[in-house]
């Protein structure tokens, strides 16, 4: 169990001043996942990345995720996606079937497309540790996830280059 805030990043984090990015926002538990929204435009902004160059849209739920990420890549030129939602466990085996879909989806579609795709979603046993996990005493997992598709971009584009700069044969590593 997590114990500190985990949205604390030692490391310089990459320039984001020249990346797009789509967030897509379960609308199912506002109250955690609109913070989580928040923590994420928050982490894009300070490492630089200009509003124009974030683009917000919600889905009904974190089951819907996956689709929202798929309209990302298929109508838009963001470079990567954050998938932002919360599933808190209930009695019934539902949160089961929504956490798998969920994790599948977003899966399928960062290797379908080629396109990062941040999985931004709290899988709580209680509201109180979505709660903890969204702004509260352990960080932001939206801090998080913009973190991690930032970072994925990043190396994208590092082998895209590599593989440019492999093609040419003046080119001596």
């Amino acid at each position: 169990m997590a114990t500190r805030n985990l949205s604390l990043f030692e490391t310089p984090l990459p320039s984001a001043a020249d990346m797009k990015f789509g967030i897509v926002v379960s609308e199912w538990n506002p109250e955690v996942t609109y913070a989580l929204r928040d923590g994420a435009v928050r982490t894009l902004r300070e490492c630089g990345c200009s509003d124009d160059n974030i683009i917000v849209r919600y889905v009904p739920g974190t089951f819907e995720l996956p689709m929202g990420a798929r309209f990302f890549a298929e109508h838009t030129d963001v470079d990567g996606v954050i998938a932002l939602g919360c599933v808190v466990k209930g009695e019934t085996p539902h949160f089961d079937y929504v956490c798998l879909g969920a994790t599948k989806g977003i899966s399928d579609v960062m290797l379908e497309w080629d396109m990062p795709v941040a999985f931004g979603v709290l899988t709580t046993l209680d509201q109180q540790q979505a709660l903890d996990r969204a702004g509260g005493r352990l960080g932001n997992k939206g801090d998080e996830a913009a973190v991690a598709v930032i970072k994925m971009v990043r190396l994208q584009r590092e082998f895209e280059l590599s593989a440019e700069s492999s093609m040419n044969p003046l080119n001596v590593n």
